[in-house]
């Protein structure tokens, strides 16, 4: 065997010299001993050379072999060194165990034998003392009690009859805290119940005591009203039930009875309340009661028992109170009340409603039922009437300016003071001051405000009505320096200022029409003298103030009933319709607005005004008609007939006019500052209707100005006679003219005459600068398409008779675009387009027939038949006019 195939223990077993060997060890690397994670294999593959030898491998294996056995060798020395101590050691640690199972064994001995001791004599022998003495002791009481026995009978029945009076005498006492608590009479009767141990007795006694006082106390209350009312009457009240005792309340006494019904109801529901507190705040005490006072502890399920049965009472108590009022409201027709009293009434049952809410979390829906089928007949019938005086108002209209003062916003009315004070920024501070005390005491509980006295239904008889502001403008003016303004004819229409888009109008007698003595004064004054406050003061009519109170008094019906929003916010909608109805039968309604072409009624409005008159208009009036259906739908307004529209020189009604249409304008404004109180208050599943109808109905209000200024405008000007004037002009000239026809002169001062008109209405009614917009629009626009039209009958015409037309046009616009501001002038290019096309070629006017339908088929063939003979020929004439025909088929 060589050395390469030389194992390890053959290179172990050698005898190596000891300093050889510790040469050897010397000669190992310290890396191998750094750590015991030290991977050797690896460190030394790394260590070998990129070119690798045999030989040097096998002498490199033989050199790591004899160091792995020059350390193997030393730690087996090493080892045989230390045996002996090894040994030794171990012998001691076995002795050692020995001696401590000995001594183990020993001490269980010992424990076990002093055991033994104390139960045979220290336990035995005390045992038997401790009975002999307790035997002596019970035998000396057992002799007592036979002695006392003898005297407990009859002293046990006198107790027994004690105790029931007692017993009978808190019942008393309890019963009078259900009316009048007191803090220290109720301490006193619980300390009592509890030393007789009947506190749950004394809970069961309670409620039924209260429920007791809730039927006593209501019918006390009506039965003094009923008797009061009847006088001497012969029928027995007494013996009536309450429910049936309710229908005698006469309408005069009702709100009155109601008031101290609901106030008798709130000292009961109190003297529970306070009962409540009182049984919590015992239950948090844990002090010693004071000096001289023995009270026996409640147990825990006492306590439980009370709190469960005293938070079990609220919603009991509570439905007995709603049980009582729904009868007291239910038991009178309601539907003749007047308004403010059927608000007293609704206001009174939101304010209980609010009491049942923090008296036990009750959403009250026996009251909500009740009053809701109340408010609904009531509602229905007050609806209907309103609609009618509505109707009676607008017939009776002479549509005359109510004057304003400039500060008007609907925050002035009475009807809308229950939202004025908190939104109005014009409120005086001291009412600021007021009312942000108020609503700092709104986040109070009733029950905390009136804790110790007053009653939250006082408030109603204790409240006094502010003093409102007065409305109206004294004889149409503001202050002598507004009256030094110098009217200016035509006044931007930024009319309307912001505190009239957020704020609300105050109670006055804001409706009274001004005297005629007043007006004849206003219209005799000089023109710098016609103020009318044209800035701010909008234009209203005494209608329309009405109508404005009327949605007052509906919202404010609506924010205290909130279950029948919906059925309010429906019949708001209907006045709006109704008014909106009304201005347009009154003024725009015309059978000439199709033929114009003018597109004067959109597709919206014609769709909202067919909706009003389907829905809301009794078309059949007078005529026997369903009943049902006749309930539902109202008669239409017929204009007053101290209203003419047929006058020339008022401009057929003008001042008429603007009123209705821009009080209208300033009613659909103020329905637009309400949208977000209305949405609010409708449900969720309703909010679609207001959309639509704010979206369908209230936007389209200003619409209605340009049918019914149409009307003017279509009478204002004698366009028949300019078309006349027109036809006798001689078009087939051969020269080119420098001076214009006659009939743009006379159609000018025709615009002059109307400018006059305008500004003399002007001094009377502010017009507003959109209803001057509109109004020149109309008149222009319909100047221009006569135009179009008198050239359209034109047989024959030169080209020097196209550039007459040209001229005359220019100096037409050049003249109008003196009297008026309105730029660009409406229907320019539909003119000037129309005089150009006499130019076009065969192609171009072909061309031109088809872009250009919104000239007629008679407007169109002219244009053709005048061309013919000067560059278009008699085929390219055929070829034109079908053209026509095919576009003017589809008409057909």
């Amino acid at each position: 065997m060589t050395g390469r195939e030389r194992p390890l223990y053959i290179l172990s077993q050698q005898p190596i010299d000891p300093q050889a060997e510790q040469e050897i060890i010397d000669s190992i690397g310290e890396v191998y001993f750094s750590n015991d994670s030290f991977d050797m294999v690896q460190h030394e593959l790394e260590k070998l050379p990129p070119e690798l030898n045999l030989q040097e491998l096998e002498d490199y294996r033989d050199k790591l072999k004899r160091q792995q056995a020059a350390v193997s060798k030393r730690v087996a020395d090493l080892i045989l060194e230390k045996q002996p101590s090894y040994v030794k050691e171990l012998e001691r640690v076995t002795a050692l165990q020995t001696n401590l199972q000995l001594a183990a064994v020993i001490c269980t001995n010992a424990r076990r034998q002093l055991n033994v001791a104390k139960a045979g004599f220290t336990e035995a022998s005390l045992g038997l003392l401790a009975n002999q003495r307790r035997r002596q002791l019970l035998t000396g009481l057992l002799k007592s009690l036979r002695t006392i026995k003898t005297l407990v009978g009859e002293l046990n029945s006198k107790l027994q009859d004690t105790l029931e009076q007692i017993e009978e005498q808190l019942d008393v006492a309890l019963s009078k805290t259900c009316k009048h608590f007191d803090v220290l009479h109720y301490t006193k009767v619980q300390m009592a119940y509890t030393l007789l141990g009947k506190t749950q007795t004394a809970m069961d006694q309670l409620h039924m005591h209260f429920t007791q006082a809730i039927h006593n106390t209501v019918f006390q209350v009506v039965l003094g009203y009923v008797e009061l009312c009847a006088g001497n009457a012969d029928t027995k009240f007494q013996k009536m039930q309450y429910k049936d005792l309710c229908t005698h309340i006469t309408l005069d006494s009702y709100i009155p009875c109601l008031m101290d019904l609901c106030k008798a109801l709130w000292e009961v529901m109190l003297s529970y309340h306070r009962t409540m507190q009182w049984h919590e705040e015992q239950d948090k005490q844990e002090t010693t009661p004071p000096p001289g006072w023995f009270i026996f502890p409640l147990l825990t399920v006492d306590r439980s028992y009370v709190k469960k049965k005293l938070e079990h009472g609220l919603s009991r108590i509570w439905q007995d109170v709603q049980l009582k009022v729904k009868s007291y409201i239910l038991g009178t027709d309601m539907s003749n009340f007047k308004y403010d009293d059927f608000i007293v009434v609704l206001d009174v049952i939101s304010r209980l409603m609010q009491v049942g809410e923090e008296f036990c979390g009750s959403k009250s829906e026996v009251l909500q039922e009740s009053i809701k089928r109340q408010s609904v007949n009531y509602f229905k019938n007050y609806h209907r009437a309103r609609l009618e005086e509505l109707r009676m108002f607008l017939e009776n209209e002479t549509w005359e300016l109510c004057p304003v003062k400039s500060n008007f916003n609907i925050a002035q009315l009475h009807e809308f003071k229950f939202m004025g004070q908190c939104r109005s920024p014009s409120v005086s501070p001291s009412r600021q001051a007021a009312s942000s005390s108020y609503a700092a005491q709104e986040e109070e509980s009733l029950f905390q405000q009136y804790v110790q006295d007053g009653n939250p239904f006082e408030m109603h008889i204790e409240e006094k009505e502010e003093e409102t502001e007065d409305v109206l403008a004294s004889n149409g003016y503001e202050s002598d320096e507004l009256e030094k303004s110098v009217y200016q004819e035509y006044d931007s229409d930024s009319d309307v200022p912001e505190e009239l888009k957020q704020d609300y109008v105050d109670e006055q007698t804001g409706d009274a029409p001004l005297k005629s003595g007043s007006r004849e004064t206003i219209r005799s004054k000089k023109k710098s003298d016609y103020c009318l406050n044209k800035a701010n003061a909008p234009i209203l009519t005494n209608t329309t103030l009405n109508v404005i109170r009327l949605v007052g008094k509906y919202i404010q019906m609506m924010n205290i009933l909130k279950p029948i929003a919906f059925d309010v916010i429906h019949c708001v909608s209907q006045l709006f319709d109704y008014y909106l109805y009304a201005v347009y039968t009154f003024f725009g309604r015309n059978d000439m607005y199709e033929s114009s072409g003018l597109g004067l009624i959109s597709s919206r409005l014609r769709t909202t005004l067919n909706r009003i008159q389907e829905s809301l208009i009794d078309m059949n009036a007078g005529v026997h008609a369903p009943t049902e259906d006749r309930k539902e739908k109202v008669p239409s307004p017929h204009l007053s007939h101290l209203v003419v529209l047929t006058n020339s020189e008022t401009l057929y009604g003008l001042a008429q006019r603007v009123v209705a249409t821009e009080s209208l304008a300033f009613l659909a404004e103020l329905f637009e500052s309400l949208q977000s109180h209305l949405d609010a208050m409708m449900p969720a599943a309703k909010k679609p209707f207001l959309q639509q109808f704010y979206s369908q109905t209230v936007s389209t209000a200003s619409e209605l100005r340009k049918p019914i200024y149409w009307v003017v405008a279509a009478k204002a000007i004698d366009y028949e006679q300019m078309l006349l004037m027109m036809a006798g002009v001689k078009w087939d000239i051969r020269e080119i003219m420098s001076q214009h026809n006659i009939y743009v002169d006379v159609l000018l001062k025709e615009f002059e005459q109307f400018n006059k008109r305008l500004g003399e209405v002007s001094r009377h009614v502010r017009i507003p600068l959109p209803v001057s917009n509109v109004l020149w629009e109309h008149c222009i626009r319909l100047a221009n398409r006569t135009l179009v039209e008198g050239y359209a009958n034109v047989k024959k015409c030169s080209n020097e008779g196209r550039a007459l037309m040209q001229l005359d046009f220019q100096q037409f616009l050049m003249k109008l675009e003196k009297l008026t501001d309105l730029r660009p002038i409406p229907d320019k290019e539909f003119v000037e387009t129309y005089i150009k096309a006499y130019y076009l070629t065969e192609n171009d006017m072909e061309q031109f027939i088809k872009n250009h339908r919104e000239y007629s088929m008679k407007q169109l063939a002219n244009l053709v038949n005048v061309c013919l003979g000067s560059h278009i020929n008699k085929r390219a004439r055929q070829k034109l006019l079908a053209a026509i025909d095919d576009i003017d088929r589809p008409k057909r």
